[in-house]
């Protein structure tokens, strides 16, 4: 059976991964939303479990990993992310520390814990953005992470590929997603991709022979992406 751990339980990525075989081990901090995402896609798999946890800290990270358990896992999705909208001069260091928390630390120790104890072939997919290498005004804390990450996971790739393990960046442009519920401002959604799309590129990666490894994979929206 093959145990997939998905952070920031994307919906659409869940559809895409779960089998019969597979246990999917869903992680949110959305109580309703994760058992949403649980009744949609438990009937098609082995095993789901949710994992209710603040990736913003340490403590719950370690958490995180506990629950997972000791056996290793065939695939890390590194999907949760938060976002903060304004002037760098507004930050605070509490919502500094946050970003960096959830949308830094927490990949780098799932990837520590789990990356090395892959199976052969398998894969740790980070969802970053065309944040990781385009500045924009007023997102300067959720560019500093995203180029973290990216700096991060391409050294990981190379670590790791000696072992077969597959790291593999999707960079989205603006997608509807719940994050933008909680960003202030105006944002032209209609016009930004689906969820459903990024998926759609990560089950594209997956799908690759297991020795072949889609490195990058950047989206846009022919409509305009903000």
């Amino acid at each position: 059976m093959k145990r997939c751990l998905i952070t920031g339980a994307s919906r659409a990525i869940a559809e895409k991964v779960a089998g019969e075989d597979v246990e999917l081990l869903l992680h949110g901090r959305d109580a309703v939303a994760l058992a949403e995402t649980r009744k949609l896609v438990e009937p098609q798999c082995s095993k789901v479990t949710p994992l209710i946890h603040d990736l913003a800290t340490e403590r719950g990270v370690s958490d995180l990993i506990d629950d997972v358990g000791r056996d290793p896992i065939d695939l890390l999705v590194n999907n949760a992310g938060i976002a903060v909208v304004k002037p760098f001069t507004e930050i605070t260091s509490i919502e500094w520390e946050q970003t960096v928390g959830v949308n830094v630390t927490a990949p780098f120790l799932l990837t520590q814990r789990f990356g090395p104890r892959m199976p052969p072939g398998w894969s740790v997919v980070n969802i970053l953005s065309v944040a990781a290498k385009t500045a924009f005004p007023n997102w300067s804390a959720y560019c500093m992470s995203k180029f973290a990450l990216e700096g991060f996971s391409r050294c990981v790739r190379e670590e790791l590929r000696d072992r077969k393990v597959r790291v593999i960046n999707v960079y989205p442009a603006a997608t509807d997603t719940d994050i933008w519920s909680q960003v202030e401002g105006q944002w032209h959604r209609e016009r930004m991709m689906s969820a459903t799309q990024v998926a759609d590129a990560v089950a594209f990666a997956l799908a690759r022979p297991t020795d072949t490894l889609v490195e990058n994979i950047t989206l846009s929206s022919l409509v305009g992406n903000q």
